[in-house]
Formats: structure tokens, C-alpha cells, sequence
């Protein structure tokens, strides 16, 4: 019978993330030797790499920061996935999402493929992430990077769960005026995940289609009506597409009462960008 106990079964999950049972038997070949489990456990890991390639990754974490740099702000936001909420959630894989968050920001980094390539402590970012995921048993995969800059950069992180990390994650760029209302407008973006900043922004082909389906929809409920009718029907139609669609055309999740146009505008400021990102979307 190996020479360990429940305490020491606990601790070497608290510092694996690992099962309950991948812990039991990496004791056991070790002799209920902590040091030569985790390292049982990390070959283990390695080998299983490539069989874990086609795993879904739908659960993970968001990881945001915010650096003044030459009298603007520059935010960094990451997307880090893994399998399961039970990784999710392990003090190693937040760790791991700290740790992935700084090399991004210290390579200056663009996208996750540049990232993945830039070194730390003598090894790509991807061997990092791929010898922490040996550890934890799970496919783990740096999914996005967004990286925005601007007078202004407001951050806000949602926890769908509160056992979990923040699963969504928002930046908005504005100028020094509308920073007082950011954060609000930050809220909204995560609660109802706009596509666009502003109409002009909407490809026009989307635009297009939008506008022939509401054109054929007023024809087929109103099949006597004249053109001009079918057309003004049609273009109000449109701008309720927009209002679902366009950031400043939403009405304010805080206040209803103001689009988010109007609540920018009354700060005399300026909103320039905005990121979304929520795990698994």
C-alpha cells in the first residue's frame, strides 16, 4: 500500500488541477512521493498532447490589463480556454492565465499566433501552455488576443459564475470626456453584445440583404400597398435592425430612456472602439 494520505492526495491536486484519480495513481507509481508524482503526472500529460488535439475547449477564462503609455492607455485582453469548469476554475489554470497575460503584453503581441510564438523563460509561449496543460490533463488553447489603445481604456469583467473566472470580457475606447460614462457603456456592450460601433460600420452587403428581406417581408403583408408605403415600412424595418445590431443606436442596459449614442453625447465625448469577448463565443 503506497505511503500517503488524503491531505497528500488534496495538496497534489491543488497543485496539479489533475483528477482525483489521476492523482491516486501517479501516487501509487511513486510511492507516495509527492516530487516524483507531479513529475509522473507531467510525462503523462505530455505523451496525451496529441490526443487531446480534437478536444472542445468551450469553458476557460478572460484575462484583461491597462498600461498608460506616452500620456494614452493601451489594454490587452485574452481569451484562454480549456475543457472543463473544474479546470476552469483551478487556482493553477488561473495562474497559468495570469502567466499568458504578461508574456503577451511583454512580446507585444497582436494576435494569439504571434503570441503563441513569443519566447518566455527559454520557451515559446505555446510550450508553455502545452507543459501546463500536460499538468492539468486538459487541451488548453490561448484562443484570442485583442490589443486597443486610445486617451481612454475601460475594462469590464463578468463572472457568469462566481466559483468560476470572468467569462466575459469588454474593453471600450473613448476620449477623456466620455471615460466618466464608460464603464456603463462597457456593461451594456457585455450584457448585449453589439456587433458594431456605428452604422457605418455594418459591411454594406449585410446592410443590403437586411434591407431586401424587410423590402420582400412589407411586400408579402401588404400586397396592395404602393411602392413609397412598401419602401418607408421597409427603411423603419432597417433602422430596428440597426438599433439590434449598432452599439451607439442601443437603447442604454442602465437607463432605457437614452441610446448610447445620446448618453456619449451628453458627456461631450467620444467613443472610438469597443471589444467583446466571451468564453466559448
Amino acid at each position: 500500500m503506497a505511503n500517503y494520505t488524503a491531505a497528500d492526495i488534496k495538496a497534489l491536486r491543488e497543485r496539479t488541477g489533475a483528477g482525483m484519480l489521476d492523482v491516486k495513481k501517479a501516487l501509487d507509481e511513486a510511492n507516495g512521493d509527492s516530487e516524483k508524482a507531479l513529475e509522473i503526472i507531467r510525462v503523462k500529460g505530455l505523451k496525451g498532447v496529441a490526443k487531446r488535439e480534437d478536444r472542445a475547449t468551450s469553458e476557460g477564462l478572460i484575462a484583461a490589463d491597462i498600461k498608460d503609455v506616452d500620456g494614452a492607455q493601451v489594454g490587452t485582453l485574452i481569451e484562454l480556454n480549456c475543457e472543463t469548469d473544474f479546470v476552469a476554475k483551478a487556482a493553477k489554470f488561473i495562474e497559468l492565465g495570469e502567466t499568458v497575460l504578461a508574456a503577451v503584453i511583454a512580446s507585444g503581441a497582436q494576435s494569439a499566433e504571434e503570441a503563441l510564438a513569443a519566447e518566455v523563460d527559454g520557451q515559446s509561449l505555446k510550450d508553455l501552455i502545452d507543459a501546463e496543460a500536460a499538468t492539468l490533463g486538459e487541451k488548453i488553447v490561448l484562443r484570442r488576443v485583442a490589443v486597443v489603445s486610445g486617451p481612454a481604456v475601460t475594462a469590464y469583467l463578468h463572472r457568469t459564475a462566481k466559483d468560476l473566472p470572468p467569462s466575459i470580457g469588454v474593453f471600450v475606447v473613448t476620449d477623456a470626456n466620455a471615460a466618466s460614462v464608460a464603464k456603463d457603456v462597457a456593461q451594456h456592450v457585455a450584457a448585449l453584445s453589439p456587433e458594431f460601433l456605428s452604422r457605418e460600420d455594418v459591411p454594406a452587403e449585410k446592410v443590403d440583404n437586411e434591407r431586401r428581406i424587410a423590402q420582400d417581408t412589407a411586400r408579402a403583408e401588404g400586397a396592395n400597398k404602393p411602392e413609397h408605403i412598401i419602401e418607408k415600412i421597409a427603411e423603419n424595418r432597417l433602422g430596428k435592425f440597426f438599433e439590434e445590431v449598432v452599439l451607439v443606436e442601443q437603447p442604454l442596459a442602465k437607463d432605457p430612456s437614452k441610446k448610447v449614442g445620446q448618453v456619449i453625447a451628453d458627456a461631450k465625448g467620444e467613443l472610438k472602439s469597443f471589444v467583446r469577448f466571451r468564453v466559448g463565443a
